[in-house]
């Protein structure tokens, strides 16, 4: 089995009330890529950069069983690049600075052992891009999960529907699930985006959880309380390669079990924001992702 993560691989600069953090490496592959990571270790990622993007941070991931083949790189050009101001409550965040560089013309080519997976994960990226992927899977992925977000439904909303046509699982904010559908409840909210293709719907509510909807059932997983939430970004990429990386290590694509993955999931993203960047995700250990998931444990129980 093999696990196909498309995604940006790039730098960003992020500000925040804790503090400011120059040029470190983001991009949603690089959160998918390393959070799951942590459950699946075939895992080929699909990208490009230029060549001022650190070589460590590439050994760093070839470690961790991703492979970089399908990782182009442009030589004499730069990498993606994101400077953002998250307000107070942490919630909201100002773009200072979007440099495309090297994906203005990003048309990736797939090498030819990564046409031929079983689960593809469609980080979010231009719709575009996304289908030029799809397009060049030889052999249907037992499961296609596919993350986008608000800036694509107001660009190219004709071109985003017809990947979500093509995929089986969509991961969107309470937000961009509104946007989406045209309604405010969220259980109206996934049912529209289900008759647009997919089965399952993940719509992330944030520090407020996660709701699962597939085939008329409903699941909720509860974000992790914490004292200090130090940097979100990736979060949400995080979240979806937790998900999509348990997923892939169980083999078992079951409503039962993808409520499992969303614990998995929230418990990766409850990392994530510990620190700026996903530092925190390249410091855990599986002692500290059981211990996290024993908490989620405890914090859902009860008995009636």
């Amino acid at each position: 089995m093999s696990l196909l993560v498309l995604g940006t691989v790039a730098f960003d600069t992020i500000e925040t009330p804790f503090g400011k953090a120059e040029r470190i490496i983001g991009g949603a592959g690089t959160y998918v890529a390393w959070a799951a990571s942590h459950f699946y270790q075939d895992i080929k990622l699909v990208s490009i950069i230029g060549d001022d993007y650190p070589e460590a941070e590439l050994a760093a991931l070839r470690a961790r069983g991703v492979d970089t083949t399908g990782l182009e790189v442009r030589k004499g050009e730069k990498s993606f690049f994101w400077a953002g101001r998250y307000h107070n409550n942490m919630n909201s965040r100002d773009t200072l600075a979007t440099e495309l560089n090297v994906l203005a013309d990003f048309n990736p080519k797939l090498p030819a052992a990564y046409t031929e997976v079983d689960y593809l994960m469609l980080g979010n990226f231009a719709p575009a891009v996304q289908m030029q992927v799809i397009n060049q899977i030889t052999r249907r992925p037992k499961l296609v999960v596919m993350d986008t977000m608000n800036f694509w439904m107001d660009i190219a909303l004709e071109d985003l529907k017809k990947v979500i046509a093509k995929v089986d699982v969509l991961t969107v904010n309470d937000e961009e699930a509104r946007q989406l559908s045209g309604e405010h409840a969220l259980p109206k909210a996934a049912k529209a985006i289900h008759a647009m293709g997919p089965k399952t719907v993940v719509i992330k509510k944030g520090e407020h959880g996660a709701l699962l909807f597939h085939e008329g059932q409903t699941f909720f997983a509860p974000a992790m309380p914490l004292e200090t939430v130090f940097d979100p970004t990736g979060a949400g990429d995080s979240f979806a390669g937790g998900f999509i990386g348990y997923l892939a290590k169980t083999d078992d694509i079951s409503f039962a079990n993808m409520r499992r993955a969303l614990i998995h999931g929230s418990a990766i993203a409850s990392f994530c924001v510990e620190k700026f960047g996903p530092t925190r995700l390249q410091e855990i250990q599986p002692a500290d992702i059981q211990e996290r998931l024993q908490q989620f444990k405890n914090l859902m129980h009860v008995d009636f």
